[in-house]
């Protein structure tokens, strides 16, 4: 026999299930009614069938969302059941129904594709819990696909991902600094993304088929910063064997990005300055100029005004760069952009390892509160361990690196310290307050606290020191 039964459930339960479709397969009339009845309650459009065969005509007349199967059934057994449905409708959470013998047969069916299972005999209570758990995976399920397909139709401007009001401000200046050949200066933290901006300049214009060629000022000591941008020749210096091109002629017609830059010495910005001005170089060791065709973009960490102000970088190189200037906000400055790249991460992180990851509600909101100093790289990094880490396709909040969950609660501790009024406090005002409402009597107020006259002397003498 097969019933279907539409649940008229209450506001909130209705929102919780958000009327998902469900199918209780069970032999046993009094155990389809019961699970029916905790399906109605949830907010599930509920239907039930009495065999496999009454449950495959069932989803072929409406697709199931959930599967509540049991794994004796007359006929087709419940595994073959479970293959079916799956093939069916492969997207169907199945959860199995089985006895004490049988549990071994369910996590094996478990391996097979179903969600959980749950043993008779089980109470009401137990089941609603269940399917509660069902629901909220399939709600958080359908979110993450959802923001996926956002993320595919929009994401933000190339390669950058974020849709802040500040992330908009710097698209258009991208836009802007794309066609044109003026210099360019990104600011911002560490781990904001400033290569991968200077990278979509460059790929969103006109050179986007002429190199670009990145240089980290800061990770090379100054002799080798200046043979790499400016090259050299042969014998220029003790263990030059052969003349080598630098990085400014090599990527002629081009990009160079240089990160960092602040990092130069002095005496090194004066020459990167001459080789902007004049549009030319002179290698190492070498008396001849070469000329050069390219374009500058250079960023930093680092406040360079305070640094022209200290004399640690020169006025007229900052003034030549900072023709245009892009300042990349930190993570903390657009949260609301921090779900959109734990997706986009999340999505990349599932594509190379055949898995796909989800974020549970908790370990979102916990991502959400968090800091971020690292900003959208240590997002990148924190996803990638909680993925090796984790047992299952969910993130949970212990997955999370402990400074994550650290931060969380040494904020709880002070939300509540801040809460707690010391005792001191509570008796300075338990005592003021009564001898206000004894209208200054002080010797009465003494009695009525159950403390010595003296005391109390000494007490306001020591609140009016403190004042």
């Amino acid at each position: 026999m097969l019933t279907a039964e539409a649940a008229t459930p209450a506001p909130a339960q209705m929102e919780k299930a958000n009327f998902l479709n469900l199918l209780i397969v069970d032999d046993e009339r009094s155990v389809r009614e019961a699970c029916r009845e905790v399906g109605q309650i949830l907010g599930f459009n509920t239907f039930v069938a009495d065999s496999a065969e009454h449950a495959y005509r069932a989803m072929e007349a409406q697709p199931m969302d959930v599967v509540l199967l049991d794994l004796r059934l007359p006929g087709a057994g419940g595994l073959e059941a479970l293959h079916h449905i799956k093939s069916q409708r492969p997207d169907a959470v199945v959860v199995l129904v089985t006895g004490y013998g049988t549990v071994q047969s369910a996590v094996q069916a478990m391996k097979d594709g179903a969600y959980d299972y749950v043993t008779k005999p089980f109470s009401l209570d137990e089941l609603k819990l269940l399917l509660d758990r069902v629901s909220t995976h399939l709600k958080l399920k359908s979110e993450n696909r959802m923001l996926r397909e956002k993320i595919k139709s929009k994401q933000g401007f190339g390669n950058i991902v974020g849709r802040a009001p500040e992330m908009e401000k710097i698209y258009r200046i991208i836009s802007k600094a794309a066609h044109s050949t003026h210099p360019v200066l990104i600011l911002g933290e560490s781990g904001t993304g400033k290569e991968l901006v200077a990278r979509t300049i460059h790929f969103s214009g006109p050179l986007r088929d002429r190199p670009v060629i990145p240089v980290d000022c800061g990770s090379l000591v100054p002799t080798l910063i200046e043979s790499e941008l400016f090259g050299y020749v042969k014998g220029a210096f003790t263990g030059a064997q052969h003349s080598k091109e630098g990085l400014l002629a090599i990527a002629d017609g081009g990009t160079v990005f240089l990160d960092e830059i602040a990092e130069l010495s002095v005496d090194l910005q004066a020459k990167l300055l001459r080789a902007i001005q004049e549009k030319e170089i002179r290698a190492v060791g070498s008396t001849k100029s070469t000329a050069i065709n390219v374009r500058i973009l250079a960023a930093t960490n680092r406040d360079l005004e305070q640094a022209v102000a200290q004399g640690s970088f020169r006025r007229d190189l900052y003034f030549r760069l900072n023709v245009l200037t892009l300042r990349i906000p930190p993570l903390r400055e657009r949260r609301q952009d921090i779900p959109l790249l734990a997706n986009y991460f999340l999505e990349r992180l599932s594509r190379d390892s055949g898995t796909t990851r989800i974020l549970n509600d908790d370990a979102l909101k916990l991502m959400l509160a968090y800091d971020w100093p690292g900003n959208v790289r240590e997002l990148e990094n924190c996803l990638e361990r909680a993925c090796a880490l984790s047992s299952g396709p969910v993130l949970y909040v212990f997955d999370l690196p402990s400074p994550i969950r650290s931060a969380q609660q040494a904020a709880s501790s002070t939300e509540v310290r801040d809460k707690i009024i010391p005792m001191l406090e509570v008796e300075k005002k338990t005592i003021l307050s009564t001898i206000e409402q004894l209208n200054g009597d002080k010797l009465m107020a003494a009695k009525l606290l159950g403390i010595g006259k003296t005391t109390l002397y000494r007490k306001l003498k020591e609140y009016a020191s403190q004042e």
